[in-house]
């Protein structure tokens, strides 16, 4: 209800990890949450800025931490683009959110996985597309 917006951003996280666990049908059912918060704060502030800021710097913790993967991308990017073209105000800001997030996980990935080579050259290619 109303209180929803209390939540935000302090929920964000503990969302977050939750949505990151492999199981293919927890993620589906929880990364909608993650549009509910966008709405509620847009709704409330006109933006999701919280919720942005918030959701980017737990992602970068939790990829470097070993979380995340491929599947979990595809249906970030499903799953949020459905919700935002759905959204009469939020189609726009919302689709383009998706975007920078997905690009994000995708170099996160990339980083994580390019950590362990032994080639330095690759690794700060990696950590360039990062920043």
């Amino acid at each position: 209800g109303q209180h929803k917006i209390k939540f935000i951003p302090e929920m964000v996280g503990p969302i977050l990890e939750m949505t990151l666990i492999p199981e293919t049908e927890l993620r589906k059912a929880t990364i909608p949450i993650f549009f509910d918060m966008m709405q509620c704060e847009s709704h409330s502030t006109r933006s999701f800025q919280m919720f942005e800021n918030e959701i980017i710097t737990k992602l970068d913790h939790e990829v470097e931490g070993g979380r995340g993967d491929e599947q979990y991308k595809v249906l970030f990017d499903k799953i949020l683009l459905e919700h935002c073209r759905k959204h009469k105000y939020l189609a726009k800001s919302g689709e383009t959110f998706v975007k920078l997030v997905v690009r994000l996980m995708e170099r996160l990935l990339d980083y994580r996985t390019i950590m362990h080579d032994e080639n330095k050259e690759n690794r700060m290619s990696c950590t360039v597309n990062v920043l």
